[in-house]
């Protein structure tokens, strides 16, 4: 029986040979590796990625769907909403309670709708992940590896270029979907930098959210009252745009303020 895409758990389903294929030469999985994918759906990736590794864990709401993926033999099914998963405790069970270098490599198409608060909520995990390859809306990833001075440089591209090295591996148009979305897609790839900065990502992600709040306004008028409620000693030119500060300029302002 043919499955229909459900709206609420925005799926779109992959149908296209060559873009799946391409995928997963970008991803490069090989036998062995601690991988799991996010929103299998039809196993349409889920297939060829499965006969590269050997085996596989896959996270899946959709009930209907989840009855399909547990008759593969070769698949290991979570059965829940993503934002719910301890990625922490997963990369334990997939790779080993022994093993404590657990690594995971996450993949998955993700839906678009809560696209960001599975990248948030999966940067509380970094620490036991080895890489990410996800298909997003294209002007996600084109935020998310934004580079400073440019009109997609955002809050996305300054909470995640801190801890990740980005970069767009593949563009996928709608009609490689069924049914197609409204949008482009593409692939992104995420690689944990291996030596991160120390901060206090709560403190980061409040600030980061004040600078951003008003970002057509000088930081004068949003940092600069976040820094004086905080009674910050130190200078920092508040004479920009926050589109216009890097990266690095962010952490250090935050490593100052939480010194």
């Amino acid at each position: 029986m043919k499955h229909i895409a459900r709206k609420r758990f925005g799926q779109h389903f992959l149908t296209d040979a060559l873009i799946i294929d391409a995928i997963v030469q970008a991803i490069d999985p090989v036998a062995g590796d601690a991988m799991v994918e996010i929103g299998p759906g039809l196993a349409a990736l889920t297939q060829p990625l499965v006969e590269r590794l050997g085996r596989l864990t896959v996270i899946e709401l959709d009930r209907d769907l989840v009855v399909r993926l547990r008759a593969h033999e070769q698949l290991d099914v979570v059965e829940s909403d993503v934002l719910k998963v301890d990625f922490t405790a997963l990369a334990h069970t997939v790779v080993g309670e022994a093993n404590t270098q657990a690594s995971l490599r996450i993949v998955g198409n993700l839906p678009y709708n809560i696209s960001t608060p599975i990248l948030f909520h999966l940067l509380d995990h970094v620490h036991v992940v080895k890489d990410q390859h996800f298909m997003l809306q294209k002007e996600v990833v084109d935020r998310m590896v934004a580079q400073p001075a440019t009109s997609d440089y955002s809050r996305l591209s300054v909470m995640l270029q801190w801890r990740y090295a980005m970069n767009n591996v593949l563009f996928v148009p709608p009609t490689s979907f069924d049914p197609p979305p409204r949008v482009d897609s593409a692939i992104v790839r995420m690689v944990p930098l291996a030596e991160p900065p120390a901060i206090d990502l709560r403190l980061y992600g409040e600030m980061v959210q004040v600078a951003f709040s008003q970002r057509r306004k000088i930081l004068r008028n949003t940092l600069g009252r976040w820094l004086e409620a905080r009674e910050f000693p130190g200078t920092f030119d508040l004479q920009r745009r926050a589109e216009e500060v890097p990266v690095h300029e962010y952490v250090a302002l935050v490593q100052a303020v939480q010194a």
